[in-house]
């Protein structure tokens, strides 16, 4: 980066962070890379106000990269539960554990190191490297690739992984020779509060007048990409079996959605399940509730609860003749349920079910 493209854009940008940028969120007081990564991780498609009590619970269960190591999935699921995409928790788990198998505990100091732990990709490693360790290399998640296609009105399809990489390769040469953590504090301040997706506020912005996007007149045009995720739509029912005061919770697979969560056992639709119980002969009865939406990022899906209740003092006998027909599972109180891990909406559900 020449000194009149810094002059241009990383000067008044990390003069900009120091005096208008985010310095009180909990991450931003530490150089621990273990709380940084972690930070990092749970930001991934998910908003900063959301995060803080999830950070805050997580760093108090499991304070360091060993702790988190030592817990069972299961925990770290349930701790999760609720934040939504959850193949983090487990790469989060994974990556622990990886920390101290391989490094006796600490984190590796290069960014390249920390992109070979599980679930750590270019941008993370990269932000951990820069904030903690002060290596001079470049970020490039969503809020960054807003501001640097807008300032420089770059137009080059972003579906396309050469023009990607093309823009990692120019994200790389305008890294400043110094003050690299706040200039890459910076550009995600900037992306998350100024540099929006829709009604960028481009008169507050430090860059606003080298910004070749918003001189053209069209900044939230940038950045292009034509390939658009296409949404569907699935429709399912969910069995609540209830015994006295426990109901039947099923783990799901280790792959797909909600993978090693706990949740309901899943039929093709109500019809489905009635059809199980009047072939199973299932003792007590069966109350069907309003369907519900729960929106996933690539489709709406529609879940239809039953709450199939067994008669009260149902012996283990019975009960297990009803349960051999569904997928492995145990019992559970509604206490004890909601301290596992569960997807978002059957923690919701839970409380409201009729006893």
């Amino acid at each position: 980066m020449s000194s009149a493209d810094t002059a241009r854009f990383a000067t008044p940008l990390v003069a900009w962070q120091r005096t208008h940028g985010r310095h009180a969120l909990p991450w931003q007081q530490t150089t621990d890379p273990y709380r940084v990564w972690l930070s990092e991780v749970m930001l991934q498609q998910t908003q900063v106000t959301t995060v803080l009590g999830y950070y805050a619970r997580f760093l108090a269960r499991f304070p360091d990269v060993r702790a988190l190591a030592a817990a069972s999935l299961d925990d770290v699921f349930a701790l999760w539960s609720g934040l939504g995409y959850y193949s983090r928790a487990r790469n989060l788990h994974a990556c622990a554990q990886a920390v101290v198998e391989r490094f006796g505990g600490e984190f590796p100091r290069h960014s390249d190191l920390l992109q070979s732990l599980p679930g750590i990709g270019r941008s993370t490693a990269a932000a951990i490297a820069a904030f903690c360790y002060g290596e001079r290399v470049a970020i490039l998640d969503g809020n960054v690739k807003r501001v640097l296609t807008r300032f420089l009105a770059h137009d080059a399809d972003l579906a396309s992984a050469a023009n990607e990489r093309a823009l990692w390769d120019i994200a790389t040469q305008m890294l400043p020779a110094q003050d690299i953590g706040p200039y890459t504090q910076g550009l995600m301040d900037l992306g998350a509060t100024v540099c929006l997706p829709r009604a960028p506020q481009c008169l507050v912005c430090p860059v606003h007048e080298g910004c070749a996007g918003r001189r053209d007149g069209a900044p939230e045009r940038f950045p292009v990409k034509t390939r658009k995720l296409k949404r569907g739509r699935r429709d399912n029912a969910w069995l609540c079996l209830m015994r006295d005061d426990r109901l039947w919770l099923t783990q799901r697979p280790d792959s797909g959605v909600w993978a090693g969560l706990w949740s309901l056992p899943e039929f093709a639709s109500v019809d489905a399940v009635q059809a199980a119980a009047a072939t199973g002969g299932w003792p007590g009865r069966g109350e069907v509730l309003a369907p519900f939406k729960h929106v996933l990022t690539h489709l709406d899906w529609w879940l239809s609860p039953l709450v199939w209740h067994l008669p009260p003092g149902t012996d283990t006998a019975t009960a297990g003749a009803v349960t051999a027909g569904l997928p492995p599972g145990r019992w559970v109180t509604r206490d004890e349920a909601l301290a596992m891990g569960l997807p978002s909406p059957l923690r919701k559900l839970l409380p409201g079910l009729p006893s």
